[in-house]
């Protein structure tokens, strides 16, 4: 019985034709599709060539060299990240896209989504950069908490 239908993006060919006639991709954690199917049927992500990505399976740094081929070879208007919130794997997935684009100098629009209690809620490019950095998040609930 296959669970799965949405490729993974490390097993495809990075100009291959699930993905390349789209103006869109949607890279998701490999378990929304699974645990969340009606996010992921949602008319907002109704335009996006979609790949999956488990992190718990492939390094980071694997993928995420497999996405600057994609990127270097494709024109995608935008690239969105779909995952659970929460997860430390699922976490990373947004980190490596962001450092993707850096390293890349991609101009395309980048979204990140994260689905919290069965809601999606989309998460701003800089909540996801400045995650990154501890020392910035506490300073962020220090001066948060000076504030009550």
């Amino acid at each position: 019985m296959t669970v799965y239908r949405i490729p993974k993006l490390i097993d495809i060919n990075a100009k291959s034709r699930l993905i390349r006639n789209f103006n869109k991709l949607l890279i998701i954690g490999r378990c929304v599709e699974v645990e969340h199917p009606k996010i992921l049927g949602l008319d907002i992500f109704r335009d996006y060539a979609k790949v999956s990505v488990c992190l718990e399976e492939e390094h980071m740094n694997m993928v995420g060299f497999k996405l600057a081929g994609v990127l270097a070879r494709s024109n995608y208007e935008e690239v969105a990240v779909l995952t659970v919130d929460g997860s430390p794997h699922c976490t990373q997935l947004h980190y490596m896209v962001e450092e993707v684009f850096k390293i890349t100098g991609s101009k395309s629009k980048r979204r990140h989504y994260v689905i919290e209690d069965g809601d999606l809620i989309e998460v701003p490019v800089e909540a996801v950069k400045t995650s990154r950095y501890l020392s910035k998040v506490a300073k962020l609930l220090k001066s948060r908490q000076q504030c009550y």
